[in-house]
């Protein structure tokens, strides 16, 4: 009968494979406990291989001390009183003193090396078993050697008598089992310390490998070098720039991308982070001086979004991405929308007109209707004439023409100083325009709502140099706050849709340090705020051509006429 087959699989028996450890801290703990376990072993060795012949030689030093004590003229005087004997002198005082120092043999011998004492009687009357030239020849002998005893460690010392003539020796013997017990009982002692130093060694090598494990996430070596080779891609593949700081504020690592945005090199990693950017508000948002989140800060021409998380070591780990791009497209958004406005506004406008004009046709007052259309035919004209006159570079001067609309929708009045004036040599005009563009809207913010609310710009040249001052009829800047307006990122304004406010002013400032120049802001001549910028260079030496497309969009009035 075959055996039932069920639809379930076998389960599969993992076999345990025993080997070398593939976590950190359990490689740091076994190499650890064997080195411990091999310094003790060989503590122990190194202290227990001289130890044996520190017995030997204390044995042999207390043998030959006994047999100098006892070898005395007096018993001396015993080797002539007849010949030897189990109950002489000689005998009765050997084994007196044995008996005192617990000596394994105390055999004294004449010159011809027979025996007057011995342990044995028997033995008496008999020649020794070793050479006793030594001794009987006046030298004190230590020895470890064997005799009809066993092995014992020897003193031998000469027999002299009162007139100091050598008439025999003394040999005394220790027994060399009590000294193997003596090694032997030092031995459990010795490994009980051996022990209690090795399990130290095996805490703390404990200790440290469970801190290991901590700091490592109980990770293998393997995983270490594949984070580590991931971490290289991943910081040198993205698109945003990575700076990792040290709890001293110095720079860990900074990747390829951080440093062409921030204009640095490989030679910034180990250096303070002020010595590497120097002061300001990058600085200050890396280090975590200025805190929050999505700061945005300003570095040579570009706009930055940066974000600064700390690390559990003191750390902190910077991210920064690239904002200019999408900051210039939003301010190119903010100008078309500031044209549709202007567009809008003239539309209403147009439509009032159109619709005053329609009226006196209706009411057959033909002559105040041409006075009224020449009328609004020469403001216009006005207007864009009086910027042209004083403004030859065409889209400046185009800026200024729609910002006009733009003041006179929102009840403001901008006007150009009558001593302005601005030649056709600009070097880069969409840099002026920047500048220009965003200090009238600023001006234009604050003038609004305002009593007789205006702002004035005046463009001067001295040289190569042009000198820009906007002023408004608005509530003015604050004195202590004259400086922290040109940070970037503070703003006392609403964000827009497309960003982040506080970059305009930072940005004029930044254009006009660029060029070596200054943006400063003071209390206006009748109140309000007085922005000056100065911009060396900003000039050619030669006239520039004016585009032939320009002169058609700046007189609108004109060509409808």
């Amino acid at each position: 009968m075959s055996p039932v087959r069920t639809g379930f699989p076998r389960p599969l028996t993992r076999r345990r494979r025993f080997g070398w450890p593939r976590r950190v801290f359990a490689q740091v703990l076994l190499m650890q406990l064997a080195v411990a376990t091999g310094v003790t072993v060989l503590a122990t060795g190194l202290f227990l291989a001289p130890l044996s012949a520190q017995l030997d030689d204390q044995a042999m030093r207390r043998a030959l001390a006994i047999a100098g004590t006892t070898a005395s003229p007096r018993l001396a005087a015993g080797l002539t009183g007849g010949p030897p004997s189990a109950r002489g002198p000689v005998q009765t005082e050997a084994e007196r003193v044995r008996a005192a120092t617990g000596a394994e043999y105390v055999v004294v011998m004449d010159t011809r090396g027979v025996r007057w004492s011995h342990p044995d009687p028997v033995q008496i009357g008999r020649v020794v078993s070793t050479d006793p030239s030594a001794a009987l020849a006046g030298r004190e002998v230590m020895e470890i050697d064997s005799g009809t005893l066993g092995r014992s460690a020897r003193g031998k010392v000469p027999l002299r008598d009162a007139d100091g003539r050598t008439v025999g020796a003394v040999s005394v013997g220790i027994e060399y089992d009590s000294v193997r017990d003596r090694l032997l009982g030092a031995i459990p002692g010795l490994l009980a310390h051996a022990g209690g130093a090795l399990a130290v060694g095996a805490l703390a090598a404990y200790l440290i490998s469970r801190r290991l494990q901590r700091q490592t996430h109980d990770l293998a070596f393997s995983d270490i070098s594949a984070l580590l080779a991931e971490r290289e891609a991943m910081l040198h593949g993205i698109r945003e720039g990575v700076v990792a700081l040290d709890r001293t504020g110095s720079v860990r690592l900074m990747n390829d991308e951080a440093q062409r945005l921030l204009g640095l090199g490989p030679e910034a990693a180990g250096r303070p982070l002020d010595e590497v950017l120097g002061r300001g508000r990058t600085a200050d948002v890396l280090a975590g001086r200025v805190t929050g989140e999505d700061l945005v800060t300003v570095r040579g021409h570009r706009v930055l979004i940066a974000n600064r998380m700390p690390t559990d070591d003191g750390g902190a780990v910077a991210t920064l991405r690239d904002r200019t791009e999408l900051e210039h497209l939003g301010r190119e958004l903010d100008a078309t929308r500031g044209l549709i406005d202007a567009l809008r506004a003239q539309d209403h406008e147009h439509a009032n007109r159109m619709h005053t004009l329609l009226g006196l046709l209706e009411l057959e007052m033909h002559e105040e209707a041409v006075e009224f259309v020449t009328e609004v035919v020469g403001v216009h004209r006005a207007t864009a004439e009086q910027v042209t006159e004083k403004v030859h570079d065409p889209l400046l001067a185009a800026l200024l023409v729609g910002k006009a609309t733009v003041a006179a929708e929102r009840g403001v009045s901008l006007r150009l100083a009558p001593d302005s004036l601005l030649p056709d040599r600009l070097v880069d005009p969409r840099e002026l325009v920047t500048v220009v563009g965003n200090l009238v809207d600023n001006a234009l913010d604050a003038a609004a709502g305002t009593p007789d609310a205006r702002v004035d710009v005046s463009f001067r040249t001295q040289g190569r140099t042009v000198v820009l001052r906007v002023s408004d009829s608005g509530p003015g800047v604050p004195e202590e706050r004259r400086e922290l307006i040109f940070t970037e990122g503070w703003t006392t304004k609403a964000p827009p849709v497309h960003g982040k406010r506080g970059l305009g002013l930072a940005l004029v400032r930044r254009l006009a340090e660029r060029r070596g120049g200054t943006a400063t802001v003071a209390g206006g001549p009748d109140g309000g705020a007085e922005f000056a910028v100065v911009l060396p260079d900003a000039l050619s030496d030669a006239p520039a051509e004016v585009p032939s497309d320009v002169p058609a969009a700046l007189e609108p009035a004109e060509e409808a006429r």
